[in-house]
């Protein structure tokens, strides 16, 4: 559809700033994916949910994040669709799932199946947001994916900012919010359009080709650091709240501000996620994404043998967690993007995102199956991803 004179000009003017409205609109676009995890403890008083309930709500999304991912890459989507219509065809898609959820909360079934759909929209809407980002600002991309993976993980730990807003009002609530930002973010991208600095043909020859992309050494090397970092990351998210309740409890301060420090133990990942794109411009991306990888692998040994330290040491341990978790996925990324053919751009990211993603569902299975038996002690079932990551990173270099 044509744009109006009015489109124009608000496409003109998005245009001027477009790592700005791309970071924005992700973060709107990804609050779908843990808005159920941000009201967690209202649905386990409330419907009677258990935590191995919510894992499995978890899980549903990462598996449909997994299986779009898949989808795109395979079939070529990622790169024969305009990245613009297919992330805002998402992003409202998933707002409208998103709010079915609430009809169907009770119902532990019906709730996983819609988020598994949730997270099939999310994949038209995270890796796409790469990609754009690399249509935009191609020559800065440790720099602006490190925003656009802050944004991802502002996203990620927005619904318990939230619920710790709206205590008072029903849990529906944050739900509602989480999806009417989904379509401001639709709006934003869909204005906005495609760079300038991607191939403006189709990609030819079969979309399997982009397995290709895994024979280069480099590219390869980036995708496996990715995979241990991913086994990780969502696993340590998962058990954010679990953790943070837990210090709260020692110290006798109300379980009402988990919410609030959930937020604040994996928000601080994005200011995080900046500082490692702008470190990466004097280092390099592949020093600064093993640093990260290391910090967070540390925390994994040592965090469980401190379990009786005092509790704001802990707190304080987990702040640093939550930025090194998260501050070399950005670059990991850009790696990837670098050494990726540039005409599959989209699905060989695409197709990293869903091999690291399959990755999360054991991880966050573990951790949240065994946290009632083994309490601190499943951290210790993250570290093989972290340890990985940093044997195959020994191969990419400086970069």
């Amino acid at each position: 559809m044509p744009l109006s004179h009015g489109g124009f000009m608000l496409r003109s003017q998005l245009a001027r700033f477009p790592l700005t409205t791309i970071v924005i609109a992700q973060f709107f676009g990804t609050s779908l994916w843990f808005s159920v995890n941000g009201v967690g403890q209202a649905l386990q008083q409330t419907i009677g949910l258990s935590t191995g309930d919510l894992g499995l709500l978890t899980i549903a999304v990462q598996a449909g994040f997994i299986t779009g991912t898949l989808t795109i890459a395979t079939t070529g989507l990622a790169d024969r669709v305009r990245a613009n219509r297919l992330f805002a065809g998402s992003a409202v898609a998933g707002a409208v799932v998103n709010v079915a959820f609430i009809l169907a909360a009770d119902q532990l079934a019906a709730g996983a199946l819609l988020r598994f759909l949730t997270g099939l929209c999310l994949a038209g809407i995270y890796p796409l947001g790469m990609k754009l980002v690399v249509s935009w600002t191609p020559r800065q991309a440790g720099a602006a994916l490190g925003w656009l993976v802050g944004m991802l993980t502002l996203g990620t730990a927005s619904p318990h900012l939230l619920r710790g807003l709206m205590l008072a009002l029903p849990w529906q609530w944050p739900l509602v919010l989480a999806s009417a930002l989904s379509l401001v973010a639709a709006a934003l991208i869909y204005t906005l359009g495609v760079g300038p600095h991607l191939p403006q043909t189709p990609p030819s020859g079969p979309p399997w080709a982009v397995a290709r992309a895994f024979k280069q050494r480099h590219f390869r090397a980036a995708a496996l650091g990715y995979f241990g970092h991913s086994w990780e990351l969502y696993a340590f998210w998962a058990l954010v709240p679990l953790l943070v309740a837990r210090e709260l409890a020692r110290i006798d301060i109300s379980l009402s501000s988990v919410a609030w420090l959930s937020f604040v133990v994996m928000a601080v990942g994005t200011p995080g996620c900046v500082l490692a794109g702008k470190a990466s411009r004097h280092y390099g991306s592949a020093a600064v994404a093993r640093t990260a990888l290391a910090t967070s692998g540390a925390l994994c040994l040592f965090y469980p043998l401190l379990g009786s330290a005092p509790p704001l040491l802990l707190i304080a341990l987990l702040l640093v967690w939550g930025v090194s978790v998260i501050a070399d996925s950005a670059q990991f990324s850009a790696l990837a993007s670098t050494h990726a053919p540039p005409a599959r751009l989209g699905a060989a990211l695409a197709g990293m995102n869903a091999i690291g993603f399959a990755l999360t569902i054991p991880a966050i299975a573990l951790v949240t199956t065994l946290w009632a038996d083994q309490g601190l002690a499943v951290l210790w079932w993250l570290l093989p991803g972290p340890a990985l990551g940093l044997i195959a990173m020994r191969q990419a270099g400086r970069a």
